[in-house]
């Protein structure tokens, strides 16, 4: 799940050992080129004029992967001091830039943490699931990463700010979830009706739910469907499942299991349609790379694999300013082996067919695949 949501225009003052370090935001802008995507305008039910998206000319952004930039900024959250004032730094920006844009952080994580959703736990938690190593590590600026009450409760508000940040233009958090949920999820379906030989969409499977908000959009658009979510982190489960329990009941209610999504334990051939939205920029390649091959696994013949996350080709991506990509990396521990995986060859590799990649917001690009029918 993608925490990271900066403002644009920032300067942080950094202070390590006695010593003070002002970043600013100074990046130099390159020619970039305009590329139509399949997303399209989504303000209506039904389909709409094609939306136009700007790519940058790198393959990926010059702060990730191997190039010496990025072993700058390696180097400098290396640092343990530092590293503990980039961090709470992080913290801070996400909060401030959620909060100017109406979502009020403080008070939705209050309203979780306030409340009986630990009585959830005990139902949702599987005691047999053992964490990855990788899993472990301190996302989004929190000591226990995703295995946190705290992480759990802001997860929502944290989402609601990514949102908002991919559409700036937008002028409101339902204006903007039209753009990027919409558009995700138009990608989904055309590429299930174009290729799946026209299979009926019974089984839904969301893998790394985090709390449930891409599990509610996917069951609210394909209401028809049993839709399953999926996590590692059984406080991201609980409240999950304790906000799908405070909404009107559904005719397929959603489903929640704790569990590995390398390791499903789920039978084979079992889900239609399996989703990862803002997911896979939060794992090693390794995992990257199992998690595309359970999909599979679990796929019907002619089911679609659909994977939202950071585009490495997004011109805002590679234009983000030195402080804002410091930031950024210091609370995303894999980011530089997400933006080096070639993601389609994976998918490729893993036996997907008709795989295929859209622009479906400023940031984020959608990859769809098929398992061959």
């Amino acid at each position: 799940m993608a925490l990271w949501a900066p403002a644009q225009n920032l300067s942080v003052v950094f202070s390590a050992n006695g010593s003070e370090a002002r970043m600013r935001g100074m990046w130099r802008r390159r020619d970039s080129v305009v590329v139509r995507t399949a997303s399209s305008d989504v303000s209506s039910s039904g389909g709409g004029e094609m939306a136009a998206y700007e790519e940058g000319q790198l393959e990926r952004p010059n702060w990730a992967g191997e190039t010496p930039l990025s072993r700058l900024v390696g180097a400098i959250i290396s640092f343990k001091p530092l590293y503990s004032v980039l961090k709470l730094g992080a913290r801070q920006v996400l909060i401030s830039t959620a909060e100017k844009t109406n979502i009020p952080w403080r008070e939705m994580t209050t309203e979780i943490l306030e409340s009986d959703v630990y009585k959830e736990m005990e139902s949702i938690e599987n005691p047999s699931v053992v964490y990855p190593d990788y899993y472990l590590n301190h996302f989004h600026a929190y000591d226990e990463g995703n295995l946190s009450w705290l992480a759990a409760a802001e997860a929502e508000a944290a989402t609601m700010s990514m949102v908002r940040r991919a559409t700036p233009d937008a002028s409101s958090l339902e204006e903007a979830n039209k753009i990027v949920r919409g558009n995700w999820l138009q990608a989904i379906e055309r590429h299930h009706l174009q290729y799946s030989g026209n299979s009926t969409i019974r089984d839904i499977l969301d893998v790394g739910c985090s709390v449930g908000v891409s599990t509610r959009f996917l069951a609210d658009k394909f209401p028809l469907a049993k839709v399953t979510g999926l996590d590692l982190s059984p406080y991201f489960l609980a409240v999950a499942q304790f906000k799908e329990k405070k909404r009107v009941s559904r005719e397929n209610p959603i489903g929640w299991v704790h569990a590995n999504g390398e390791d499903t334990g789920l039978p084979s051939k079992s889900f239609d349609i399996v989703s990862m939205a803002y997911v896979l920029h939060e794992c090693p390649a390794r995992a990257i790379v199992g998690l595309v091959r359970e999909a599979f696994r679990l796929l019907r013949p002619g089911g679609t694999i659909a994977l939202t996350d950071n585009s490495p080709k997004s011109k805002v991506l590679q234009e983000l300013s030195p402080v804002l990509f410091t930031l950024m990396k210091s609370t995303e521990p894999f980011l530089d082996e997400y933006y080096l995986t070639d993601l389609e060859g994976r998918m490729r590799e893993a036996g997907f067919v008709n795989v295929t990649t859209v622009l479906t917001d400023k940031r984020h690009r959608t990859v769809t695949g098929t398992v061959p029918l």
